[in-house]
């Protein structure tokens, strides 16, 4: 049986079970201390988000917000998109493997729908460009939230908005489906210069306004993120933000700062 297997454990996240779990813990009791926040979680269902992929001592918080709305979601199956980091890809790349290691234990890949979007869209399985930590940071979220659930993992490189917006129209359509789209926001700015930045991509993303993300966002995974936005509007969703925070309220190193948000796209009716 092959397995998509962990690369990034003890690097950007705990490969100890029960320190994943304290994590976890944690985030919620610091959300558990900020009610405003806290409540407005329950109100929401959602079948898509976006959360970010960096150390889970960093943007783990903002992550695990998106991850506490995904887990009253109704869904058999998560797919997860990010950014290729670290092989240089052309297109999409899907995992084929049958499962994906996490130290919760493995999560089951979709293989059914593995074979439905390899045949229906402009994918392909290139296994170099499975070694990425931008998906695999969100597997023990995944695991934790939604233990019955199965995964996908796509990780695109050279791409374009146009080729992965069908897939992730495809998602929302079918509510037995959630999609999670990674990205970072800027990069090794000032602590003033990546507030400014990153408030572009936060407005982009709850206005859903393409042309503005594609006019002054800096983020490695902008491509899906101009994807979902795209299918969003198909789709009648809303973007709303959850979380902004950056490295700089970990580290307190307020001159080469790592933007974090999380948001999710819910019904505009519901709202």
């Amino acid at each position: 049986m092959s397995k998509r297997t962990m690369h990034f454990a003890d690097v950007l996240y705990s490969s100890n079970p029960q320190h994943i779990l304290d994590a976890i813990h944690g985030f919620n009791h610091m959300l558990e201390e900020t009610p405003e926040i806290n409540w407005r979680l329950d109100m929401f269902v959602t079948y898509g988000v976006i959360v970010p992929h960096g150390s889970w001592d960093f943007s783990g918080f903002t992550a695990n917000m998106a991850y506490r709305v995904l887990a009253g979601s109704p869904v058999d199956t998560v797919v997860v998109i990010g950014p290729s980091h670290h092989t240089s890809l052309k297109g999409i790349s899907i995992s084929d493997d049958e499962s994906f290691e996490t130290p919760l234990g493995d999560i089951p890949i979709d293989n059914n729908l593995v074979d439905y979007i390899k045949h229906n869209f402009d994918v392909t399985s290139f296994s170099l460009a499975h070694a990425e930590h931008s998906t695999e940071v969100q597997m023990p979220f995944i695991h934790h939230y939604l233990p019955n659930a199965k995964v996908v993992e796509l990780v695109y490189g050279f791409a374009t908005a146009e080729s992965l917006q069908p897939i992730i129209t495809y998602i929302l359509e079918n509510r037995r489906y959630a999609v999670v789209i990674t990205t970072d926001l800027s990069h090794q700015y000032t602590l003033e210069d990546a507030n400014a930045i990153d408030t572009i991509c936060i407005d982009a993303i709850t206005q859903g306004n393409v042309d503005l993300l594609n006019d002054g966002c800096v983020a490695c995974g902008s491509i899906a993120v101009e994807a979902i936005l795209k299918a969003a509007y198909e789709e009648d969703l809303e973007g709303i933000l959850l979380d902004y925070s950056t490295s700089a309220d970990s580290n307190g190193d307020f001159t080469s700062v790592v933007g974090y948000m999380s948001a999710i796209f819910q019904d505009k009716l519901s709202l």
